[in-house]
């Protein structure tokens, strides 16, 4: 109990540093008129690709020589923020009309550049007291023609913006192009620009509390949250069908089983047993590769843990649109301070399937979902530096990972480890395993482990299908997903689904007299996170309007590393449930 209360206690604390770390400069948010509101450019990007993002002066801006960087958080560098002071100046309740900020000579290579970035649609993003806002550097002239090079491409170098306040404290701020300010960047030649922008401040009775309500209520709208329930309402009734269904089948076959072995039993003790309790000396022999099949299912645990710890805080409202950096600083903390429940449930399983090698199962458990997320990055992380794109992470912010890994995964997890080889519990058998297994007989294609996949990856996923797209679109687009009671919802729907799925196909399995189970049920029940892989191809392909090396690559090796996670997470929902099951099937009758 020591030991949980620590644990306990070192979450909240990293918890709650590593959000605060977060916060503003300006830390009460509270203003004079004619105060500085602090201003910062964060990056500029195409707009199809959230990924591929780069610095705000990447581009030729106006601006300082030494530019002010601001300090960020854990989380903040791995969302690909890079903060850096703006050339803008927009004191309290100061309004200011057309203010140049500095007339740029652009050569040609600029002229080139400017021109590349409107083409690909960039947009760049800024923070003003914390707020977000966006604009477009630029448009495209078609005017009617359809030959590229007839198009006439323009710069905005005029910004106005709109900004309320309520008393002391600003409310909301919005950017946009002055559309008769515009800049020839068609041809490459030299040119001078003069880049102005004014500022029009407004009062509101929008209470300070409330002013980050805008960002949500677009994920809000009547016809989204009727979208919502809808996916939630059908994900109901195909549970209540599914469950209903195999809780009748299951249990009047099952009965008709008890009453055929007790009768069995009575009228000859000799007669030949068939069916499932015909494999009842087999149907607990131990997995092959158990120490990689424990390593599953303590990985599994482990983000299943994770996935909990993350919905109660994003119930509690931690995760506000915005909040930045707030979900990745969570996502590394917790599994950090997680990682000892995999070191106790992967070395205490694999002790229970009478392992003796604990320790090599416990390094396989540290570096199975590990070790192919640190390839992945590694691979992911130098496409972003070729790029030289802010998803690249800098030395320092690896250095960080590195020691957290170091001096908090591994230590908890060598811990954890420990505590489940010297917990010395045995593994609950209701029946013995005979000596020699049986021989399985021949079984028809469809029973096989690949078919059965599918079986059991169907339903969960077309239980999870609508949502899916409102997560996708908020991960890899510019959409704000909030309504994070409907996806706990989804999630719960997503659990009762796969552990219902993989009983019944486990239950077909044994009465054909197949007594493998245990990897069988695992990959049944994580094959949903292939489906979701799946889901992927059709995303990117027709939903999405994603382009280029560099935003395939992070769209297609990050969502690999999400897929096997989701795989590890079910395929141990799945395992555990027909565990439960087989035993009670198998204690409810006599063994001999």
């Amino acid at each position: 109990m020591g030991a949980m209360r620590f644990v306990a206690a070192a979450m909240s604390l990293w918890i709650c540093f590593g959000i605060v770390g977060v916060a503003s400069d300006a830390s009460d948010h509270r203003y004079n008129a004619g105060d500085p509101v602090p201003l910062y450019a964060n990056k500029v990007g195409p707009f199809h690709n959230p990924s591929e993002t780069y610095r705000y002066f990447d581009l030729p801006f106006c601006s300082p020589e030494h530019p002010n960087e601001k300090s960020e958080a854990l989380g903040e560098v791995l969302n690909g923020d890079r903060l850096v002071d703006a050339p803008y100046k927009l004191d309290f309740r100061v309004d200011l009309d057309s203010k140049l900020v500095c007339k740029k000579k652009l050569t040609k290579e600029d002229v080139a550049m400017f021109r590349s970035a409107v083409t690909k649609d960039y947009y760049f993003q800024m923070y003003y007291d914390d707020l977000p806002l966006w604009g477009f550097l630029g448009k495209v002239s078609r005017e009617g023609k359809t030959d590229p090079s007839e198009y006439k491409y323009y710069l905005f170098k005029h910004i106005h913006f709109d900004i309320l306040y309520n008393n002391d404290r600003v409310i909301e701020i919005n950017a946009n192009a002055d559309p008769n300010a515009l800049e020839d960047i068609t041809e490459d030649k030299d040119i001078e620009v003069e880049f102005l922008y004014s500022v029009k401040w407004k009062e509101t009775n929008t209470p300070f509390e409330k002013r980050m309500e805008k960002y949500s209520q677009s994920s809000s709208l009547p016809h989204h949250l009727e979208v919502h329930w809808f996916s939630i309402i059908n994900s109901c009734v195909t549970v209540l069908l599914l469950t209903g269904f195999l809780a009748t089948i299951l249990m009047r076959v099952l009965k008709n089983d008890f009453v055929k072995y007790a009768h069995d039993e009575e009228s000859a003790e000799d007669q030949e047993e068939t069916g499932w309790k015909y494999i009842h000396g087999d149907v607990f022999r131990y997995p092959k590769n158990k120490s990689l099949f424990a390593a599953c299912i303590g990985s599994g645990t482990q983000l299943f843990a994770l996935t909990i710890f993350i919905f109660l805080l994003a119930l509690v409202g931690v995760f506000y649109p915005y909040n930045r950096g707030a979900l990745f600083t969570a996502l590394v903390v917790i599994y950090a301070l997680t990682s000892g429940i995999a070191g106790y449930v992967a070395t205490n399983f694999y002790c229970q399937l009478e392992g003796t090698n604990w320790v090599r199962n416990l390094l396989l458990t540290g570096f199975l979902f590990c070790g192919p997320l640190f390839l992945t990055f590694s691979f992911l992380n130098t496409v972003a530096i070729v790029y030289s794109a802010t998803a690249a992470l800098p030395f320092g912010t690896i250095l960080v990972i590195l020691l957290i890994w170091a001096l908090v995964t591994s230590p908890l997890l060598i811990l954890g480890g420990i505590a489940g080889k010297n917990s010395k519990v045995e593994f609950q058998a209701p029946c013995r395993t005979t000596k020699y297994p049986r021989e399985i007989p021949p079984l028809p294609w469809y029973r096989t482990t690949a078919p059965q996949m599918v079986m059991a990856g169907f339903l969960p996923f077309s239980a999870i299908y609508i949502e899916l797209y409102y997560i996708f679109a908020s991960v890899w687009g510019h959409k704000i997903y909030t309504i994070y009671s409907i996806l706990f919802i989804v999630f719960i729907i997503l659990l009762i689904v796969t552990a219902f799925i993989t009983v019944a196909l486990t239950y077909f399995q044994l009465a054909a007299e197949d007594h493998e189970w245990w990897w069988r049920s695992f990959l049944c029940g994580g094959s949903t996170g292939l489906f979701i892989y799946g889901y992927c191809w059709y995303y990117y392909y027709a939903r999405s309007d994603m382009s280029g090396f560099m935003q395939t690559s992070f769209f297609y090796g990050y969502m690999a590393c999400v897929c096997y996670g989701f795989f590890l997470m079910l395929g141990t929902i799945g395992f555990r449930a027909a565990l439960f099951f087989v035993r009670h099937i198998y204690g409810s009758i006599k063994c001999e």
